[in-house]
């Protein structure tokens, strides 16, 4: 940590004053929301628990890492650690510690310095020896911290704001106070920015979970209960839809609808959350403490009758009230782990709470932190929340694992502040989304307990959900952005096809695909693409290909992706399946998307290239099969080496292809093929070999190599989506070129 020091300085003092705000908070907050680093936490409703609205901005600091895999980032400086990333956290909080007369203000405040940001519920094992059987397909931080260097209080009971700005001391530098200062000042003082629209699908949201395997897994968890296992386990599905635009608008939109205590937004970078929970996990400050469960939801009712008649139900309902008293025990536990002897009460029991689309039933647990416990102490002994996990909690964690597909990341688990002066809140990240490469991931669960009725619970996970889903109710996006493939006969939804897993060319890539362009005149040279179809058909397959009429088939799927009048580029796609006789089970898929010219795309006149160092030679290469990963690679490779393309070799040294298109060498009147033991006849070569021969060039066919290429006049690059385009560097060498790509593309693309 002393590194870490040395680069941070020491908090000298927290400067404090009272400031005028002349737009409402959320507002003022939108103006930072694309700074990586912003944490805004907005209370919603005039609930006890909804004070504050605060905001975070500007980090001097920030703590992210999975497992024991750990990164302090301080300016330009990125430090890697291997540790637990709860001791790194209580070394943090040490080291930045602040008293009272480190801070300059009148009124205590929540916080004034200290970190934002979340906890995800995957920092569970570090607390705990867990099967880990989930798959973590978003491949974020399991803590995700941002210490600010600015932080604003809007106190909703005084209406008062103040702004918080940490004065570091670093050796041979002035404080950057002023700074700090003066730029929130013209930030707020600018314009207003513009309004930035967001968009999705809310008819595209795709359960990681089917409804059927659902109920399955909610039986399993009643076995359980029969069997001693658990009481009750809180079992979740998970949803996700393409996003596109501003996760901040997404975020006003959802407070807007239905205001709860704990709305939160955090911009991370390289992901965003969203989140509009209503409970709160941990509450500390200096030793008091207080957690505030719940269990128990209905939601509101469309008449004031329905309304009244739904909140009795709740109020009423012996599950409910059983499931709340069983959490409220796991919790007055876990805190009684860390508070003194005799401290821990429950100060309120199911108190009925009221938002605009829900009642919820909540309990309010507070003790007195021991002496000599600190807030990494509080939060190891509760973390994650008894009322997501079940009871026991450790067995209940366990089920979950084994039921759930997927790793749940930030949800139910928690975000807020742990500040440097002895205060927390944080929330239970409950009905939250995470914003990631266009898309939005949102998960939704409920507790089950015996006599859980399951098609029930899985309805209410559903009325959960319901919340983020309702703000892209008539985008007018609809199913205009849905795509659709046909897969053996049929148009289907692309995220309804699927292929068994014990297809062979799922199991060992035995298949084998065509790449067609589609323009506004028609689809380019289908006759050939599917005579050379067929014949990888009987080289790989050994029967005979299926008889389809395959430009009604691309019609079809051109249409379906309202794709009429537009450059596509549609993949056929063929794998084997697992029998040897008929009836046979091959998978016949077509696709299509959009199509811009590779050129266009990257703003550029022709391509670099670089030579691969694993050279190629297989009889796989004679097709296109599905057996494409050394292309991949190879390309893969290329850009990661500052190229765009791959000059694959053959292994006695001469040139074979790239990793996409044939070759064409070209050099005053004569056109040179190069010759591989095994390569891919390409469509595009061939029509545009007989196009030049036409022009008065000579073809030929030999062996090259890399040297050949540095002494000609020009090295085309050829498949059937670019048509024809220049190479203009090999292994950072120039390569001469000139405009008779651009006359091969007007004739043949």
């Amino acid at each position: 940590m002393d590194e870490i020091k040395s680069l941070t300085g020491d908090i000298s003092n927290i400067h404090v004053q009272e400031i005028i705000l002349h737009e409402p908070f959320i507002d003022i907050a939108e103006r930072f929301s694309s700074e990586t680093g912003t944490v805004a936490l907005i209370s919603g409703g005039d609930l006890d628990c909804a004070r504050h609205h605060i905001l975070a901005i500007r980090p001097w600091l920030t703590f992210r890492g999975r497992g024991h895999d750990l990164t302090i980032t301080v300016g330009d400086h990125v430090i890697e650690i291997k540790a637990d990333p709860f001791d790194i956290l209580r070394a943090l909080l040490n080291d930045f510690q602040c008293n009272s007369r480190n801070i300059t203000c009148e009124q205590p405040l929540p916080i004034a310095a200290g970190l934002f940001g979340y906890l995800s519920y995957d920092l569970k094992d570090n607390l705990e020896q867990l099967p880990r059987t989930t798959v973590d397909d978003l491949c974020l931080p399991h803590i995700c911290l941002f210490a600010p260097s600015v932080v604003v209080i809007h106190d909703k009971l005084t209406e008062k704001t103040s702004l918080s700005v940490i004065k570091r001391m670093l050796p041979g530098r002035k404080s950057d106070l002023d700074d700090e200062i003066e730029a929130f000042q013209r930030t707020i003082n600018s314009p207003v920015p513009g309004q930035r629209q967001y968009r999705g699908r809310a008819e595209g949201f795709k359960s990681n979970i089917e409804r059927v395997a659902y109920l399955e897994a909610l039986e399993k968890i009643k076995e359980y209960i029969l069997s001693g296992h658990v009481y009750q386990v809180n079992m979740s599905q998970r949803f996700q839809m393409d996003f596109d635009g501003d996760p901040y608008n997404l975020f006003k939109s959802l407070y807007s609808n239905n205001p709860a205590p704990f709305f939160a937004f955090i911009q991370a970078g390289d992901h965003q959350i969203v989140s509009t929970s209503p409970e709160r996990f941990i509450l500390r400050a200096g030793d008091r403490v207080e957690t505030r469960p719940i269990k128990g939801t209905r939601p509101r009712g469309k008449t004031p009758a329905e309304d009244d008649r739904l909140r009795t139900e709740l109020l009423e309902s012996r599950k409910d009230d059983a499931e709340l008293s069983m959490i409220v025990d796991l919790l007055r536990n876990d805190i009684g782990k860390v508070c003194a002897s005799g401290s821990v009460r429950v100060a309120e029991h199911k108190r009925l709470e009221a938002y605009q689309n829900v009642y919820h039933l909540i309990s309010v647990v507070e003790g007195s932190l021991d002496r000599g416990r600190d807030s990494v102490d509080l939060i190891r002994a509760i973390f994650p929340g008894g009322s997501i996990t079940g009871c026991p909690k450790i067995r209940a964690m366990e089920i979950i694992d084994e039921l759930e597909p997927n790793s749940r990341h930030v949800y139910t688990g928690a975000i807020g502040y742990i500040s440097f002066h002895d205060t927390i809140d944080l929330s239970i990240a409950i009905r939250t989304a995470t914003i990631l490469n266009g898309k939005a991931v949102y998960s939704a669960g409920g507790g089950i307990v015996i006599d859980s009725i399951a098609e029930d619970e899985f309805d209410e996970t559903l009325h959960k959900g319901r919340t983020l889903m309702e703000v892209f109710k008539g985008d007018d996006k609809g199913s205009k952005d849905m795509s659709f493939a046909w897969i053996n006969g049929a148009l289907r939804p692309i995220d309804q096809v699927a292929i068994p897993v014990t297809d062979q060319g799922v199991q060992y890539g035995y298949g084998f695909f065509e790449t067609i362009r589609v323009g506004s005149s028609g689809v380019c040279y289908l006759d050939r693409h599917i005579e050379r179809f067929n014949r990888a058909w009987r080289g790989l397959f050994f029967s005979n290909p299926p008889d389809l009429t395959w430009d009604v088939i691309i019609d079809q799927v051109i249409e379906a992706n309202h794709l009429n009048g537009k450059t596509a580029a549609v993949k056929i796609m063929a794998t084997r399946g697992d029998r040897d006789l008929p009836p046979f089970n091959n998978s016949i898929i077509v696709m299509a998307r959009p199509y811009v010219h590779r050129l266009t795309a990257m703003e550029k006149p022709g391509l670099n290239l670089v030579t691969y160092p694993e050279p190629r030679q297989t009889p796989l290469a004679d097709h296109k099969t599905l057996n494409y990963l050394y292309y991949f690679l190879a390309g893969r490779w290329a850009k990661d080496n500052g190229a765009d393309e791959a000059l694959i070799m053959n292994p006695d040294g001469t040139v074979s292809e790239t990793n996409t298109g044939n070759i064409l060498i070209i050099k005053g009147r004569t056109v040179t093929v190069p010759i591989s033991p095994h390569v891919l006849p390409g469509i595009m070569e061939a029509v545009i070999c007989r196009l030049l021969s036409e022009w008065g060039y000579e073809i030929i066919k030999k062996t090259v190599i890399a040297e050949d290429i540095f002494r000609t006049d020009q090295v085309l690059i050829t498949n059937s989506l670019i048509g024809a385009v220049p190479a203009l560097v090999l292994d950072d060498k120039r390569l001469s070129s000139s405009n008779l790509w651009q006359r091969i593309n007007q004739e043949v693309i």
